[in-house]
């Protein structure tokens, strides 16, 4: 079974109902549904989640929430692998076998369908990645954190690196962030990896399509980056 799996909690405090909130018409989590679908590859959907209004939407759009998600695994503090761990036993327990996994954000309407399909046309493609890695979607910081700086105290700056104050842009080492729209491996790879990004091969994604949403800030710019990309 090729399986897709949206993880989204209640209870988000600087967004209230952050997953299920109105987004260019519709709640947010459906443009992932949607997405999910419009991909033609995966068996089933489903969403995992603790919170019986975002079930309800979830499945008006089709997705299917096999499990209420346990409390230990929706708190603040809880992660994606935590997430993913408990949706691979649960299917597994059911007797169902599992071949790869994809975890779409609920929260990733700037996710194209094409960016979906091309990577999982990689991780199906690579067997070392099945067998070893994730596929995760990242995008390039707009500038080196080699010239990245901090507050201190009293409000000054303070290089972290200061030995690279001079060196040519040009010169410095490009780095890289997780876009946090998608993740993808097989059902073993979930379980036995504790770090996503260490070793693991990257979907790069233009920064004009990337937009983490965490506050009213991000929100509104994510709005207005679908709009410009008019995305899916």
């Amino acid at each position: 079974m090729k399986l897709l799996i949206i993880p989204a909690r209640g209870g988000s405090k600087r967004i209230p109902n952050k997953n299920i909130k109105n987004f260019a018409g519709k709640p947010i989590i459906e443009w992932s549904i949607e997405t999910g679908f419009n991909a033609n590859y995966f068996d089933q959907i489903i969403v995992s989640t603790d919170d019986q209004g975002i079930k309800l939407v979830a499945e008006s759009a089709g997705a299917k929430v096999p499990f209420i998600r346990p409390k230990n695994i929706s708190g603040d503090f809880s992660t994606t692998l935590d997430v993913i761990k408990h949706a691979v036993n649960w299917y597994k327990a059911e007797g169902h076998s599992l071949t790869d996994i994809t975890c779409l954000y609920p929260t990733s309407p700037l996710t194209t369908v094409k960016d979906l399909r091309q990577a999982l046309y990689v991780f199906n493609n690579n067997n070392n990645i099945k067998q070893n890695a994730f596929i995760f979607s990242a995008t390039k910081f707009p500038s080196s954190l080699q010239r990245a700086f901090y507050l201190n105290k009293s409000g000054f700056s303070k290089m972290f690196h200061p030995e690279y104050y001079s060196t040519r842009s040009q010169d410095l080492e490009n780095a890289y962030y997780d876009a946090g729209q998608f993740y993808i491996a097989s059902p073993n790879v979930w379980l036995k990896k504790d770090n996503i990004f260490e070793g693991s091969k990257p979907y790069f994604l233009p920064r004009w399509r990337v937009q983490d949403i965490d506050t009213l800030e991000d929100w509104e710019m994510a709005e207005k980056l679908f709009e410009i990309n008019k995305i899916n």
